[in-house]
């Protein structure tokens, strides 16, 4: 069974950057469409950035883009997930997402497919 492992969260100022890690219990890690989500006290889990296999196609949400950037080292088993910019609204847990699919071009995540998340808290 795939197994994910989120790192990098921690507490920043407002303007800081962090760079969170999904590191893949698997060898076929190049085959799985990769995204990142967040969830806030109260809030829903939401979409913050994807990556295709293959091609390593990108999308973002809106909050996030120019900010945000996410990546895939296929060597490593790992994806990454820069975040610079950092304000409040961006805190929350982040999950990574392995496995999805793309329906009408939107990732759907695969419900079995989540890490344990990584707390992100930017506050002065």
């Amino acid at each position: 069974q795939l197994q994910l492992m989120e790192s990098g969260g921690g507490l920043v100022q407002p303007g800081g950057s962090l760079r969170l890690s999904c590191a893949a219990s698997t060898n076929i890690f190049s085959i799985y469409h990769m995204g990142w989500y967040r969830q806030a006290p109260g809030n829903r889990r939401e979409m913050v950035a994807t990556i295709t296999s293959n091609s390593g196609r990108t999308e973002y949400a809106d909050s996030v883009k120019g900010r945000f950037a996410i990546s895939r080292d296929d060597a490593k088993n790992t994806a990454y997930l820069q975040m610079n910019s950092l304000n409040p609204a961006d805190t929350g847990v982040y999950y990574c997402n392995a496995g999805g699919s793309y329906i009408g071009g939107v990732y759907q995540a695969r419900p079995d497919g989540w890490g344990q998340g990584t707390q992100v808290t930017v506050s002065s």
